[in-house]
């Protein structure tokens, strides 16, 4: 069941974050991911519109999409449930909400760039991260496009 976030559920979203962080960017040290709970627990879950993946069994939050505008800031699955459609759930979901939408991935996140690719999204520019030096895409989606 996909809903929108809830205090409570804070915990587990920046777990699944610096989790699925850590693993789908191993180019970058974990300390990194670690060193920025504190920034996404302060800052950045509260400026976002974020909705959850629950699971309807056991209540577990399985995955999450995190929005500023139309900016997609975070979109995670929990290492464990990856691969078995939560995060095109979630998708779906912004999509039906919004029209346009945009974001940045790392070039050598492989696995998210061909997630997006499916959903349709295009590379609009290429950039380097001022905070990890990562070369990263920018992409976007338009519906229609």
């Amino acid at each position: 069941m996909i809903r929108y976030f809830q205090q409570q559920d804070e915990d587990s979203v920046i777990r699944i974050w610096l989790e699925a962080s850590a693993i789908t960017h191993s180019f970058i040290p974990r300390s990194y991911w670690e060193s920025k709970v504190p920034d996404m627990r302060n800052k950045y879950l509260p400026q976002s519109q974020t909705l959850v993946n629950e699971d309807e069994h056991t209540n577990e939050i399985t995955g999450f999409i995190s929005l500023i505008g139309n900016y997609i800031a975070a979109l995670f699955v929990s290492p464990d449930r990856q691969g078995q459609g939560i995060g095109h759930s979630l998708m779906t979901r912004i999509k039906l909400q919004h029209p346009e939408l945009e974001l940045n991935v790392y070039a050598e996140n492989t696995q998210a760039l061909t997630f997006y690719k499916r959903q349709g999204f295009t590379i609009t520019s290429e950039q380097t991260d001022k905070q990890t030096g990562r070369q990263e895409f920018t992409m976007k989606y338009q519906l229609d496009a």
